[in-house]
């Protein structure tokens, strides 16, 4: 029985694993973007962010959602033992991967220019843009790897290739930056302009993402050719007797990978279109000097406490799939992993929020830029782009593939209005993409609840999930903030308070979860180290009634 359990609640540990290397993967990007933003400046920003975009766009309809698509696919197989069907799956997407990877690799490479041109006043990106063009190839052929080994339940090879790929993308952006920006300036001279340097500068930086994707893919590769025997013996011993055609298997293949390209695609559409938007509502100069603040210093820092939710998404897609047959051990998967985002995403919003200034500060040193404004406006972001990325995980997880796309596709429509109305009224301009991206999130996570509530006859409880966490979030940051103040007054040094608000906030809030029953010891257990994390609660007396207990 307590097999059974750990077993059900081991989606949990694997979510966990990619947590954490996802916070590590976004901790290295923060720290190689403050000397980069050094180099390049925060114009170099807006042609690598433009750039970045555009690439992401392409990256997302051709293979980005290949990951969770083809773990979906092999958890299902697996959990029946079909593993002659799992080798067929992976060489069928392998295929897939090489051909509209190879394609949109081609068209990146010979369309930078117009693509660069006609979605932003940014024509230069197009030099950085033809530097990621191999990157989608490569991610494409990666991403199926991950969702192999995703599928088959392990999600260390996943979470050591993304640490890898992003150490070995900072170290060769940088280097690449810093020569390439130089090479920019002897381009200017010669032609007598002042923006070549910043465009080539911010092409070095794209260099660093090529680079890392290809040692990811190698990495990758290894595992599993390290892999491959066992796997093979498996295949041997595969005693089914079903066989899926390759066209069978074509046809599942392609309605599983376009619904999930097409939610992912259309949840993310929301860069490209505010670039689009916001770059023909402001001149060229107020765009060059605002859109690479917003990018690369607000999303930078919001997108950190969201791709711990991203992670929880690719764990939970495959662990749902696993336990459709039975709906009650659906519906505590999905209530446990909605809960763990949660207690994550809402300390997150309100702790950018209230130490928005000392952070950007403490990452960004002498920012001129309003970049604490917008994380001070748009903190709450986290909490509706953790939520939506969950329950669309959540919604493909059990089968309801066309939701989140239609779920995105309205939330998008009406992010867009929304934005287009407040460009044109007011004079909002960078905040109005602000709180249009913020209303985007709220719209998507509201109705995808809508649709799990339907499906699954799932009611979340507000109490715990959303009202207990908020009220411990909000104490929690009044001690941050009182923290940084009597800190930095001090010791006169803000970068001093801002890491022990940082340590007070982790340690209140922490305290405040166990203290008030928000995270009961049962569910610390099933969490990632939580028999750790449990023992040192029952050691400080925290669990309520506990001390009580021993006494008897």
């Amino acid at each position: 029985m307590g097999n059974n359990k750990q077993k059900s609640n081991s989606f949990l540990v694997q979510g966990g694993i990619l947590a954490i290397a996802s916070i590590l993967v976004r901790m290295i990007g923060i720290v190689y973007r403050v000397p980069l933003t050094a180099i390049i400046g925060d114009k170099g920003n807006t042609f690598y962010s433009t750039a970045y975009s555009i690439y992401s766009v392409l990256l997302l309809v051709s293979s980005y959602s290949l990951p969770v698509a083809v773990s979906r696919l092999i958890s299902v197989k697996a959990a029946e033992g079909e593993y002659k069907n799992i080798q067929k799956i992976l060489k069928a997407t392998l295929w897939f991967a090489a051909v509209v990877g190879g394609g949109f690799c081609l068209l990146t490479l010979f369309g930078a220019e117009f693509l660069a041109s006609s979605i932003s006043k940014a024509p230069l990106a197009a030099i950085p843009l033809r530097f990621l063009a191999p990157s989608i190839l490569i991610v494409a052929i990666l991403g199926t790897y991950r969702g192999f080994f995703q599928g088959m339940g392990s999600a260390i090879p996943t979470a050591v290739s993304q640490i890898l790929e992003q150490i070995v993308h900072a170290v060769v952006c940088l280097i690449a930056a810093y020569v390439l920006f130089q090479y920019g300036e002897r381009v200017d001279t010669i032609k007598e302009t002042d923006s070549y340097a910043y465009a080539w500068g911010a092409a070095g930086g794209t260099i660093g993402c090529t680079a890392g994707t290809v040692a990811a893919l190698v990495f990758c590769l290894f595992v599993y050719l390290s892999y491959r025997p066992y796997f093979r013996r498996m295949v041997r011993r595969d005693r089914t007797g079903r066989q899926d055609s390759y066209r069978t298997i074509g046809k599942t293949l392609l309605f599983t990978i376009v619904p999930v390209v097409l939610s992912t695609a259309v949840y993310n559409l929301i860069d490209i279109t505010d670039q689009i938007i916001y770059s023909h509502h402001v001149s060229g100069d107020v765009y060059e000097s605002t859109w690479g603040v917003y990018t690369a210093k607000y999303l930078l820092l919001i997108h950190v406490p969201v791709a711990i939710a991203s992670a929880m998404a690719v764990s939970a897609v495959p662990a749902i799939s696993r336990s459709l047959q039975d709906r009650r051990e659906v519906v505590r998967k999905t209530s446990a992993v909605i809960k763990c985002t949660m207690l994550i995403a809402i300390p997150s919003a309100v702790g950018l929020s209230v130490l928005a200034s000392p952070i950007i500060q403490l990452l960004f040193r002498n920012d001129s830029s309003f970049a604490h404004l917008y994380l001070m406006v748009g903190g709450s972001a986290v909490l509706f782009f953790s939520l939506s990325t969950i329950t669309n995980a959540i919604l493909q997880g059990i089968g309801k593939m066309q939701i989140p796309v239609r779920n995105s596709a309205i939330s998008l429509l009406l992010h867009i209005i929304l934005l287009i109305l407040l460009m044109r009224y007011t004079d909002m301009g960078i905040f109005a993409v602000i709180f249009s991206y913020i209303f985007f999130g709220v719209c998507i996570c509201t109705l995808n609840s809508f649709a799990i509530s339907r499906y699954l006859d799932y009611h979340q409880s507000l109490l715990s999930i959303y009202v207990l966490p908020g009220m411990a979030a909000a104490v929690m940051g009044v001690c941050a903030s009182l923290v940084h103040r009597f800190v930095s007054g001090w010791t006169n040094s803000s970068s001093l308070g801002v890491i022990a608000a940082i340590a007070a906030a982790v340690l209140v809030y922490a305290v405040l979860v166990v203290r008030l029953r928000i995270v009961k010891e049962e569910e610390l257990l099933s969490m990632p180290r939580g028999e750790t994390l449990a023992k040192l609660c029952r050691k400080c007396h925290l669990f309520p009634g506990a001390k009580k207990g021993r006494r008897r």
